[in-house]
């Protein structure tokens, strides 16, 4: 019953953690480091050419259908508030966070049936959390009892207890690229929050040129995980790390809001730790989200898409309902917002990485079932226009969007809800010659079309336009013989 209590409370008090997220939109993308490795140089072009991925936040919270470990961080921020029995006294809140890891156990847990629906619906690569910021570990690590294979935590008598390996195995055999989300705060080891002094906020609660023994024992943890992750799962595209706070002085951006608060150096060693990965995984893909230099190979904004063309690799990572980490009766982005997204974000240069969120019996919610089902049904007749593709100009203009491949340019028409599709179009495009075909994709007979000061006017049998009436995107190609 008390369990039942605390969980009505959180729910009623949940935050998103939005202002947070728009954060990670501020960097000065004009500093990015063009990688110098030609192993990461191509399978940072392989990635490019993908566009389309699925992330997944998962861990204890999703028990208490709560913000992922944010409860715990003792700032002042909607995104951090507690609620339930024990949110009056942090200490007592903090154990009963803790103790959820004697409750979890996600029975309905298989990773097979994601990783069909994600390939149907097109994506191509995952991004897994391993571990968030709680330091709950999703994999088998021997540098912590935190996690979900040890004894205390019901699912580690399932055979598939080692939940990121199991993740990683399932969606390699479906091809996809595989990455590893990884918490560089950890707020559960006793080398980043000492029990000596409480915390204060999300950063580590001493200063490490002070106790600098306590700190190298933080990237000796840190590096350890890491290591694990790097060797003992598979093969390993993408090192996708999180909590951008723990960085090193030097690289703190007095202009951007949350960077200005960061009180201590915390410089990991990430020379050190992306020479281990890419030595056991030649060509990995490292993300130090918003630490900008060599080791952040593209970057993520967050639950928001640039307004414009960006020449630098990037990817919107964004949920497809209204958080990062599991909530009861989530309300789940139609079809055409998320159409709609993708097509915008691919003309600007960037990939989508959508986020579904498991529960705590380890299955999603119908909804995104669905949702996958609906994605694979536009992606499966319009994805040339998408995979493989580069952005053309002027890349976006109005509700038209421009890509382009060998010698076909494809103009997205992104459809309001209701919009139907007319008798004539005037495509935004003046380049047609006496070779040129124009498509609608989907349709195999080529349109018939002229040339006005406008654009091309194409004309739309009606059969057509009824067979694409309530489609979110209309896709017209244009070939040059």
């Amino acid at each position: 019953m008390k369990k039942k209590v605390i969980l009505l409370s959180l729910l009623s008090s949940l935050m998103l953690g939005n202002s947070y997220a728009q954060q990670h939109s501020e960097q000065d993308h004009s500093k990015y480091v063009w990688p110098k490795d030609e192993l990461v140089k191509k399978k940072l072009d392989n990635w490019q050419d993908i566009k389309f991925g699925l992330l997944m936040h998962w861990g204890t919270y999703s028990e208490w259908g709560i913000v992922e470990s944010w409860s715990l961080c003792p700032e002042d921020e909607g995104w951090c508030e507690r609620k339930g029995a024990s949110s009056t006294n942090y200490f007592e809140y903090k154990k009963a966070y803790e103790n959820l890891q004697t409750t979890f156990n996600p029975v309905k847990f298989a990773p097979e049936k994601w990783a069909d629906a994600a390939q149907k619906a097109g994506m191509k690569y995952v991004v897994f959390t391993t571990k968030h910021h709680d330091g709950f570990c999703m994999f088998d690590s021997k540098y912590t009892n935190y996690k979900v294979t040890d004894a205390k935590t019901p699912f580690s008598s399932n055979p598939r207890s080692n939940i990121a390996k199991e993740v990683f195995d399932a969606f390699r055999k479906k091809d996809f690229m595989v990455g590893a989300y990884f918490s560089k705060p950890d707020w559960n080891t006793p080398s980043y929050w000492w029990s000596y002094f409480p915390p204060k906020d999300r950063n580590v609660n001493y200063d490490p040129k002070k106790y600098p023994q306590k700190w190298q024992e933080f990237k000796d943890f840190t590096y350890n995980q890491i290591e694990e992750l790097m060797t003992q799962y598979g093969k390993m595209d993408i090192l996708w790390l999180d909590g951008g706070w723990v960085r090193p002085f030097s690289t703190i951006d007095p202009n951007i809001s949350w960077q200005k608060t960061i009180p201590y150096d915390q410089d990991i060693d990430m020379a050190k730790i992306a020479a281990m990965g890419r030595k056991n995984q030649p060509g990995l893909l490292v993300v130090d989200r918003t630490v900008t230099g060599e080791f952040e190979n593209y970057v993520t904004p967050e639950q928001s898409i640039p307004d414009h063309y960006m020449p630098i690799p990037w990817e919107t990572c964004t949920t497809m309902g209204t958080s990062w980490s599991y909530v009861p009766n989530d309300k789940y982005k139609s079809l055409r917002e998320i159409i709609h997204m993708l097509v915008d974000i691919v003309a600007k240069n960037g990939n989508l990485l959508l986020n579904v969120a498991p529960g705590p019996d380890g299955e999603w919610h119908n909804e995104a079932y669905q949702r996958m089902e609906e994605m694979g049904k536009w992606v499966s007749v319009n994805g040339e226009s998408i995979y493989g593709t580069k952005p053309v100009a002027p890349y976006r203009e109005g509700q038209w969007a421009f890509t382009g491949k060998e010698k076909s340019t494809y103009l997205t028409y992104l459809a309001k809800e209701g919009e139907t599709v007319p008798a004539t179009v005037v495509l935004p495009w003046k380049k047609a010659e006496k070779s040129t075909t124009i498509t609608l994709i989907g349709e195999i007979k080529p349109l018939k079309y002229k040339v006005t000061p406008n654009g091309i006017e194409v004309t739309i049998p009606e059969k057509v336009r009824a067979a694409f009436a309530s489609q979110p995107a209309w896709v017209f190609k244009v070939t040059n013989k």
